[in-house]
């Protein structure tokens, strides 16, 4: 038996792992045989089972640092184990570890740790030969005279010799013993042959289980409780345990297709990434990565290429390739290795690669300089400059890798992985990827046919098509259209229109996107730090998207700055602060005697969200529903107006640019009688978010329930009134009335479309607003002394003189304005108290008498009030009215549940 064919456990034996003690019994903090399994218990149960079985602690250990402790391993993990036993005081009399790296001289980290501390540290290559311990070594190890061995990593084989030879035996890290697989390649046999029992499981992954590897922090609690003598010691179970060959052999890899898809999968994953499974596809020997499980027989639409040995073609599409088992189910390969040890994402096979100058690497000048000397000062590197390979030398290379990505972190603060090595494994090629990585991106979202536009003194690039699974594409038809821009009645550009097969597109790829991407089961923390990118993003292009947001919709630009764009990166930051805090509670509920119960509610994310939003507030809209959206978990896909899409596009190239996984923001520009009713009529979307009018908000309820009774909420505006009385402050009330009326051009879901002025103050009120009114500048939106630019487009310019008109013909009088001079004429009114209370839409209030006016907000059917102030939003305060004006909050806490269901699970115990 060799230390690989055992393991060891701390306070908790996550990898099924065990301490062997002389007595041929294993240590362990808590073991039960129960039904041929062996169950591990936490820590507190260990210290009760203990007391059971030990009737006296060991009076020699009970001082710390008495107990001399040997540590026997390697790499990162073993550093890490090696300072928590010096900082918890344990007195570690030597390190044994590897020898140099023969290539760059540089020692494993936990050899470089203990000679910091001027400890004893042996170096040897080997420890036995033909299966004998090496006198010379093993004399030398005894001479310590350890009384307890902690092997936290170890990648040699460690005779029994020196694995007995301490009075308490050794702790030894290795998942090498699980309840059916033991041996050097336990974990490849339990995943190959699917063991329902394994490790620990983490439910709900689609690509099956996980091991959990215990802690420096526990290993170094299983030491605590060997000192204190409180350590049980149980007998090994043997029952239904196998101990399989060594799984090395690559040739042994190859894939068998003919067996059920979930067969397939489990022998790639059981082979990944060590020595990898292998087929041939296309006449080409490539070795398979990333599998997942595909537990359907639906089409799969794509390129298809010949696989040797598999009845039908695979098929290569955005996701990767495809393979079919017997029975017609699908695996799905994210990763393939080609010939040479080249690593590639599955969806670029057969594409060129393309390895050329980005204009900032090293030597020439920009802003990757600091990373790219970190690279090539590194050993990987001056091990490398070829292709990165594993194929020999395993553990030392994937320790490099380990090494390379924690110490360029470390440096520089760009977010590294592990597969930003394996997928660019020449130096020049990896450079490459850290450029572009510290630039705030990575290549995807980066390469599309841009639109360009000249305005505000500025060149401004930003996309024209489609924006579905994280790539630009022309819609399905090819048909475009052209928005004008409102000051000066001139077409833009073209923009690709979708079509109802475009968004069932975009539909399916967010669906994927939830069921197998990694977005909804994320560390939360880490799609917060994906907004937040997001936010910087946003605001590192504040001025092309204000700009866009003027030639677009008419905005005036220092307002489109300020509002349009500024509320938009406040409302996604306020969003990513909230991702970490989702949570939901605990319900004390009547137990069932004589046992226990538990009762607890989960926030869970929807599914794929449909979003429409209109053409006042392009950006911000977007900002306010997709937000919250995002921030629980869901994915999108969302409809700008027709008339304003350019800002959503240019939005979708940032979260490109941010790093969100595919398929998790689709943008779909196109008619609302299009595109919006194929996202209503849709059985896969799982929520609508619209804003819009109250006649299209009742068609979108009436869909919502025909189809599959999907979540909605409506923002639908409303005619609100602001309500001025006689004891206001007059100057006041004239400065809020004209803001309230006009802000925005009047383009405003809380603008004031009536104004109830009382009696007494009337007249005088009209005039002092006239003259405010009068004070407005009109014209150009990018000039910034303008106050008031153009109407967004034609049909509602007219819409508005048709207003004048037909109040005139009413009977009101037109005191100024109501002429095509691109603003809208103003009706008023008057009332005596009491004011009437028959209206459909209540939307804002405002008044200054704090007691009337709190009593008037209490009667009023309204969702939002002002007092003294109109226009007061906040990313915090709930926003949303009732009756005709709609149901459902946008913004603050509230907007997060109208994103999230809630799971309630009870438990009997």
């Amino acid at each position: 038996m060799t230390s690989l064919s055992l393991a060891a456990v701390g306070a908790r034996l996550r990898l099924g792992a065990r301490l062997l003690a002389p007595s041929r019994h294993l240590w362990a903090a808590s073991t039960a045989n129960r039904g041929g399994e062996l169950r591990i218990s936490p820590p507190s149960v260990a210290a009760s089972y203990s007391r059971l079985h030990t009737t006296a602690r060991l009076a020699q250990y009970r001082a710390k640092g008495e107990m001399r402790i040997a540590v026997i391993g390697q790499s990162l993990f073993g550093q890490e184990v090696y300072r928590l036993l010096r900082q918890q005081g344990h007195n570690v009399v030597a390190v044994f570890t590897v020898p140099d790296d023969p290539v760059t001289g540089r020692p494993d980290p936990l050899a470089e740790q203990a000679t910091s501390d001027t400890l004893p540290v042996l170096k040897y290559s080997r420890w036995r030969k033909k299966k004998v311990s090496i006198p010379e070594v093993l004399e030398e190890y005894k001479s310590f005279g350890a009384d307890l061995n902690v092997l936290p990593f170890c990648t040699q084989f460690i005779p029994m010799d020196v694995i007995n030879f301490p009075k308490h035996g050794s702790i030894i890290y290795h998942p090498s013993l699980l309840p059916r697989h033991r041996g050097a390649s336990a974990i490849n046999w339990t995943l190959m042959e699917g063991d329902s029992r394994q490790g620990s499981l983490y439910s709900g992954q689609t690509t099956g289980w996980t091991l959990d590897p215990f802690s420096s922090r526990e290993s170094g609690e299983a030491v605590r409780m060997i000192e204190d003598g409180c350590a049980p010691s149980v007998p090994q179970w043997e029952g239904g345990a196998t101990y399989d060959q060594l799984w090395q052999n690559k040739d042994l890899a190859q894939i068998e297709w003919d067996q059920p898809a979930l067969g397939i999968h489990n022998f790639i994953r059981g082979n990944d990434k060590i020595p990898g499974a292998w087929t041939h596809v296309q006449g080409q020997k490539v070795t398979l990565y990333g599998s997942r499980y595909v537990d359907d027989r639906e089409p799969v639409a794509g390129e298809e290429m010949e696989v040797d040995g598999m009845t039908s073609p695979a098929v290569l599409n955005e996701d990767g390739i495809y393979f079919f088992g017997s029975d017609g189910k699908k695996v799905l390969v994210t990763q393939l290795q080609l010939p040479g040890g080249h690593m590639i994402r599955a969806h670029m096979y057969g594409q060129t690669r393309e390895t050329g100058k980005t204009g900032s690497e090293p030597g020439g000048g920009g802003d990757g300089g600091d990373s790219a000397r970190l690279v090539e000062g590194h050993p990987i590197s001056q091990q490398h400059r070829g292709p990165i390979r594993t194929s020999s030398g395993v553990e030392r290379a994937l320790m490099d890798v380990t090494r390379l990505v924690e110490e360029v972190r470390d440096a520089t603060e760009v977010d590294l992985e592990t597969d930003d090595v394996y997928m660019n494994p020449t130096f020049e090629e990896f450079t490459r990827v850290m450029v572009l990585k510290n630039r705030g991106g990575d290549e995807a979202g980066f390469e599309y046919h841009p639109a360009v536009l000249h305005a505000n003194n500025r060149e401004i690039h930003f996309p024209h098509q489609i924006f579905i699974n994280g790539q630009f594409v022309d819609s399905i038809s090819g048909k475009t259209y052209q928005p004008i821009n409102p000051t000066t009645e001139q077409p833009i550009c073209d923009i690709s229109a979708s079509g109802a097969e475009d968004v069932e597109v975009a539909i399916q790829a967010a669906q994927r996107a939830f069921d197998s991407g990694p977005w909804r089961t994320m560390n939360a923390r880490d799609r917060g730090k994906i907004l937040y990118r997001l936010a910087d993003l946003m605001e590192e292009h504040k001025e092309e998207l204000a700009t866009l947001e003027t030639v677009d919709s008419g905005a005036v630009y220092t307002l489109a700055l300020k509002t349009h764009v500024g509320f938009s990166v406040d409302t996604f930051r306020y969003y990513a602060g909230w991702c970490d805090k989702i949570q939901g509670s605990t319900i004390p509920i009547n137990n069932a005697r004589p046992n226990s119960n538990l009762c607890f509610t989960r926030k869970e994310p929807l599914g794929v969200c449909g979003i429409v939003v209109p053409w006042n507030y392009p950006l911000m809209m977007v900002a306010w529903k997709v937000g919250a959206c995002l921030a629980a978990g869901n994915t999108v896909v969302l409809k700008p107006a027709e008339v304003t899409p350019l800002t959503a596009l240019k939005f979708a190239e940032l979260t490109a640019r941010a790093g969100f996984p595919k398929g998790v923001v689709n943008i779909v520009p196109g008619k609302g009688r299009v595109v919006g009713q194929a996202m209503t009529d849709s059985y896969i979307v799982k929520k609508v978010g619209f804003t819009g009018s109250t006649a299209v908000g009742k068609t979108v309820m009436k869909s919502a329930a025909e189809s599959n009774v999907k979540k909605v909420s409506l923002e639908l505006g409303g005619k609100s009134p602001l309500i001025i009385f006689n004891d206001c402050d007059l100057d006041k009330a004239v400065r809020l009335g004209a803001q309230s009326v006009f802000f925005n051009k009047g383009e405003n879901c809380i603008a004031a479309g009536r104004l109830f002025v009382e009696r007494g103050i009337h007249d005088e009120f009209l005039d002092r607003m006239v003259e405010e009114v009068r004070k407005m500048k009109i014209g150009d939106p990018l000039d910034r002394s303008t106050a008031h630019g153009p109407q967004n487009h034609k049909a509602h310019l007219d819409s508005l003189l048709d207003y004048c008109e037909q109040g005139v013909k009413e009977g009101a009088k037109l005191v100024y304005g109501g002429k095509r001079l691109d603003r809208p004429g103003m009706l008023m009114g008057s009332f005596e108290e009491p004011m009437p209370q028959n209206m459909d839409w209540h939307l804002v209030s405002s008044h200054n008498d704090i007691n009337k006016a709190l009593h008037v907000s209490e009667k009023l059917d309204a969702g939002t009030v002002f007092i003294n102030t109109y226009n007061k939003t906040d990313v915090a305060a709930p926003f949303g009215g009732f009756k005709m004006s709609g149901f459902g909050k946008d913004l603050g806490e509230e907007a997060l549940n109208e994103y999230l269901r809630t799971k309630v699970v009870t438990v009997e115990y």
